[in-house]
């Protein structure tokens, strides 16, 4: 292969990097809270797409360089070998906690098809960590609004439910407290909670 190839290969191969790492940054964005679910969803995959760039970026430095030394050679060899030893134990718990974040439950507005309570265990461990989220919108436009964590260590103590109390109001009920989230009749977003300790 050419000289010139190889940098058009390379460049190549650094471009699609790039387009991996911009891909992120909407799913980066959509899981914050108010982010849009959707793009969450698809999007918010850092082991996948940013693990995707850093691949492609290694690969095109070495299609670029020429390695015509034994020396250079063996180099090249250990580097890779040191590369893949550090990122590989790494990829594999990103993948295999991935599977994390699944909703658990679902509880719909009863009067309001637009909105809705998710809780999600979100934990990395044994021990539950649940998150509760609004969801406003339907499809494309949807988001999601965190109202907090609760579980070990959280501060608020162990989740127990999650509850329309009313047209407007969230109640989140732990064993050390109840929490109560009041919406904005304009937006639908939640207020700052009210909460009662137990």
């Amino acid at each position: 292969m050419t000289l010139r190839r190889r940098r058009q290969t390379a460049w190549t191969l650094r471009g699609l990097a790039l387009l991996a790492a911009l891909a992120y940054l909407p799913g980066w964005f959509g899981s914050r809270s108010g982010g849009l679910v959707e793009a969450e969803r698809l999007f918010n995959h850092p082991a996948y797409l940013l693990g995707g760039a850093l691949v492609l970026v290694v690969v095109s430095l070495v299609v670029e360089l020429e390695f015509r030394t034994a020396f250079s050679q063996i180099g090249c060899a250990v580097a890779l070998v040191a590369l893949v030893a550090v990122t590989a134990p790494l990829a594999f718990f990103s993948l295999a906690a991935d599977d994390t974040g699944r909703w658990s439950h679902r509880k719909a507005h009863p009067d309001r098809p637009d909105l809705a309570l998710t809780v999600t265990d979100v934990a990395f461990s044994v021990d539950p960590l649940y998150q509760v989220e609004l969801v406003t919108g339907t499809g494309w436009s949807a988001r999601h609004w965190t109202l907090g964590t609760w579980g070990e260590d959280s501060g608020h103590g162990f989740y127990e439910d999650a509850v329309w109390s009313g047209p407007d109001r969230i109640t989140v009920t732990s064993d050390e407290e109840t929490a109560v989230f009041v919406l904005d009749p304009a937006t639908g977003r939640p207020g700052a909670p009210q909460t009662t300790r137990h």
